[in-house]
């Protein structure tokens, strides 16, 4: 298998990863928006910590 057939065979990748950053992105603020609106400063720091650091995305 050459590079031309490789790079045919892997055409959704890059859509599928870009698309699944941002439903990821857009639950991540959601949690942060409804932990910081009801005064939930612990879980704000905890949730921004785990995803600034990666740990779930790691494990």
């Amino acid at each position: 298998m050459d590079i031309q057939q490789l790079q045919g065979t892997y055409n959704w990748l890059i859509p599928s990863l870009i698309i699944l950053f941002i439903w990821e992105t857009i639950w991540k603020l959601f949690a942060m928006w409804k932990a910081g609106r009801n005064n939930h400063l612990a879980w704000f720091i905890c949730i921004a910590l785990i995803n600034t650091i990666g740990i779930l995305p790691f494990i």
